[in-house]
């Protein structure tokens, strides 16, 4: 039995990847661990390559009963049985995106840093709150998001937190007890043995 305490895994794709090796990769992962949710995000802007994308990995994802949402395309939503989106901008879009999506639908968002940004997505709607990175990393502005971040969101806020971004076993270790999802993808993606990759990081997690 999963423990309730314990925060849930969730899986984002890499940036590119080819479609006729990932979803066996993908299907590998969903099968050893258990991930709540799937986030398809993808660099390329073309958006047939996308759609291809989100058709092969709904049939991995469904056939495990793993949500997949998409980041920042809303419309390809709808349109290819996804179970919702991920937006990059903060509180900006959440309104339009559950006044098009509909109650039921997934609308989570990334904050960065801003206590001021997820609460402003909360209170549009968000079904959950990402903020990162929680490591060090050379992408992005050089910020984090502080560890009272997500300590004063997990004892204020219903709304759930997600915690990304260059998450490694020590930084698992430390945020357990005050995130509600750990977002995990190129951490694992960039070895050989996701499995593996995947299983070392959430060593912590028992």
């Amino acid at each position: 039995m999963p423990n309730a305490d314990r925060p849930q895994l969730y899986l984002i794709t890499p940036p590119a990847f080819e479609l006729d090796l990932f979803p066996d990769r993908l299907a590998a992962v969903l099968d050893a661990a258990e991930i709540a949710c799937l986030r398809l995000s993808l660099a390329t802007r073309d958006e047939d390559r996308i759609a291809r994308a989100a058709d092969a990995l709904r049939e991995v994802a469904h056939a495990r009963d793993v949500a997949l949402v998409i980041d920042t395309h809303l419309r390809l939503v709808e349109r290819h049985g996804l179970d919702g989106v991920h937006l990059p901008d903060g509180a900006r879009n959440i309104r339009k995106a559950r006044k098009d999506l509909g109650d039921d639908a997934i609308v989570g968002a990334f904050c960065g840093a801003s206590r001021h940004e997820g609460m402003g997505a909360g209170e549009a709607g968000a079904d959950y709150v990402a903020f990162g990175p929680v490591g060090d990393t050379p992408l992005g502005d050089g910020s984090h998001a502080p560890d009272d971040l997500f300590a004063w969101w997990s004892e204020m806020i219903e709304v759930p937190v997600v915690a990304e971004g260059a998450l490694t076993v020590e930084r698992i270790a430390t945020l357990a007890p005050i995130t509600d999802f750990f977002a995990l993808g190129e951490e694992i993606w960039r070895e050989d043995d996701a499995v593996a990759a995947l299983k070392a990081l959430i060593a912590p997690l028992g």
